[in-house]
């Protein structure tokens, strides 16, 4: 991918052999299930971070956030708003409902690939015709 460094493709491998519980258990449901035929990546470099599992294709990545996540809340924004300024959905589960309620958190996964954005979507305007007159 454009822009990954080989600083975070080392991170990324090591990230990989390090995993959570969590992140073992919803890779396992990503890698195993066909979510409509879409292929997920783990551990995987975008820009300057490298975020826990990405679907290419589909724009979504998907972030398991543990305990230590409540205290470093303003960079999870920042990392957030740069990875959607690049195009990507985030999506968040915290690291205990993948644990108690995998069912829900790949259903969550699911919809969100269902309802994909379009690849060529409309400009927002303002003028004529729009709710901004």
């Amino acid at each position: 991918m454009k822009g990954n460094t080989q600083r975070g493709k080392t991170f990324a491998r090591k990230l990989r052999k390090s995993e959570t519980d969590a992140e073992r258990k919803i890779w396992q449901q990503l890698h195993s299930r066909n979510l409509k035929g879409s292929k997920f990546r783990r551990q995987h470099p975008v820009g300057p971070y490298v975020v826990d599992f990405i679907c290419i294709n589909e724009k979504l990545i998907i972030e398991l956030d543990g305990s230590q996540h409540q205290k470093q809340q303003g960079y999870d924004a920042e990392r957030t708003a740069y990875l959607e300024q690049a195009g990507y959905r985030v999506l968040r589960f915290w690291d205990n409902d993948v644990l108690l309620r995998t069912e829900s958190v790949m259903q969550a996964i699911f919809d969100a690939i269902l309802i994909s954005p379009h690849p060529n979507p409309l400009p927002t305007s303002v003028g004529r015709g729009s709710s901004n007159d």
